[in-house]
């Protein structure tokens, strides 16, 4: 290496935001970023001193990924805990000569900065909502056309104004959109307004839950295939979904159930703008807007390992929360209305809702949500035996208030049905386990969810559903 190169590699590591480790092939530290002293706790001429194995055995790497690039000759992405205590996500990559690795390139990223970020963009949404409630005239001329949205949408509170505000404002670009909040909120409903909203509103808008399509499946649904690419393909081969998205938006919900290796997958599609079906090596072209949703911490699976740090980035462009339903109750009564009116056209009878039933309504936390809340409503309606709806026998929150001896309080159980006449016990016990089921499949959204809401495992979950002739209903 001239001299030259030489100084772009010292500028490359002395300015770089991550922190750099340059460790030869037996372990040596050669150099490190000046940055790397906070975060490990040692001065960089202390670093460039002593090897990966001393700095493991020390603690100060825990542990060290340059280590384990030299234990599998392969590239490495870890979480490490360094000796200030600090969290880091750490990649290396070997670099090999003549079949052997001479140095191994390390870089970190301490994700206390990622918590500072969040908190800054959080600061400026915040003001960011102040200012259009200061200047709510002005809002006023400018979204032509938010008011009949939000009626669509049932919106009255101002909290979910001020979503719809900012989604609307986003709209016009392509930049990706990651909404926020509990299973059951309306996630769905507001990224089918933003496409809407959108110049792109004309083209398709493609719906994927991440948690419903078998791990084994994905690949082949996402990316599509070529004839003869696996036993069973179609002989014409099949566009992915990706692709189906061409010229519009495309709405990945649950992205927090997405396999790691699809993570990897969908960083490149992200990154490059292209597409490869399976058993296809010619990359297809590939535009739509992505919009994202999740009900988890993406933040918090990033340092579990879960998710891929790098994918995080591209994907939390502009985070939007969908507060729950407990917190914007002024939104209750137009959601109401609405599903009542929907259910009275579906079964073809108009049906009424009962004055007494509105304290149970509004007096609930509906942990389930908008979604909770309609299954309560149908069950209301199919339940009334006249054209009066009045508030059922069960109540409205579905989980269970624990007694101060750690047992289910009575009075806020759930109580099941009684005993039809001539009904036997087994009989009994089914029709109360399907009814607990179908409940569940309207307000959770997967099995894995539906478990741990029960108490029981997802294979049986499964074995239930499909005994009782049950599916997940999506919102």
């Amino acid at each position: 290496m001239d001299h030259i190169d030489s100084r772009v590699l010292q500028t490359i590591i002395e300015t770089a935001n991550d922190h750099f480790f340059i460790v030869d092939g037996k372990g040596r530290v050669l150099d490190v970023s000046p940055g790397a002293a906070a975060v490990y706790g040692m001065s960089r001429e202390e670093l460039t001193r002593a090897t990966v194995q001393e700095l493991e055995a020390r603690g100060v790497l825990k542990p060290s990924i340059s280590l384990e690039v030299l234990r599998t000759g392969r590239p490495v992405q870890l979480m490490q805990v360094t000796g200030t205590g600090r969290r880091v996500i750490a990649e290396a990559h070997p670099v090999f000569v003549d079949g052997r690795i001479e140095r191994i390139v390390s870089r970190s990223r301490d994700l206390t900065d990622l918590q500072l970020l969040q908190d800054e963009y959080a600061l400026l949404q915040k003001r960011f909502s102040e200012h259009l409630r200061r200047s709510h005239a002005g809002a006023v001329t400018d979204d032509g056309g938010l008011d009949d949205a939000l009626e669509a949408l049932q919106v009255r509170s101002g909290v979910m104004r001020e979503v719809a505000l900012l989604l609307k404002r986003v709209a016009p670009s392509d930049a990706t959109v990651l909404m926020l909040g509990e299973s059951g909120v309306g996630k769905t409903a507001f990224a089918r307004q933003l496409h809407r909203w959108s110049r792109r509103g004309e083209g398709p808008f493609v719906e994927v839950n991440c948690g419903a399509i078998p791990e084994n499946l994905f690949e082949s649904e996402m990316f599509g295939y070529q004839p003869g690419a696996f036993s069973g393909a179609a002989r014409q081969g099949k566009a992915g979904l990706l692709e189906q998205a061409e010229g519009g938006t495309l709405f990945l919900d649950e992205i927090g159930e997405l396999p790691l290796l699809m993570q990897t997958k969908l960083l490149k599609v992200i990154q490059d703008g292209t597409v490869t079906r399976l058993g296809d090596t010619r990359p297809r072209r590939v535009d739509f807007r992505l919009v994202v949703a999740t009900n988890q911490d993406l933040a918090r699976n990033v340092e579990a390992g879960r998710f891929r740090l790098d994918l995080y980035y591209r994907l939390n462009v502009i985070p939007v929360t969908l507060p729950p339903l407990r917190e914007r109750r002024e939104d209750i009564p137009a959601l109401v209305e609405n599903c009542l009116a929907s259910l009275n056209r579906r079964y073809g009878r108009q049906k009424l809702l009962h004055a007494g039933a509105w304290s149970e309504l509004m007096g609930s936390d509906w942990p389930g949500n908008v979604r909770e809340l309609e299954n309560w409503l149908e069950r209301a309606w199919l339940s009334a035996p006249g054209d009066i709806i009045e508030a059922p026998p069960w109540r409205a929150v579905s989980t269970p208030v624990m007694g101060p001896g750690g047992g289910v309080d009575g009075d806020a159980a759930v109580k099941p049905p009684g005993v039809a006449p001539g009904e036997s016990l087994p009989d009994y016990l089914s029709r109360v386990e399907r009814e607990v089921l179908a409940t569940s499949c309207g307000e959770l959204a997967s099995t894995y969810a539906i478990a741990e809401r029960l108490g029981i495992s997802q294979p049986s979950v499964v074995r239930k559903l499909r005994r009782h002739g049950l599916r997940i209903h999506r919102a």
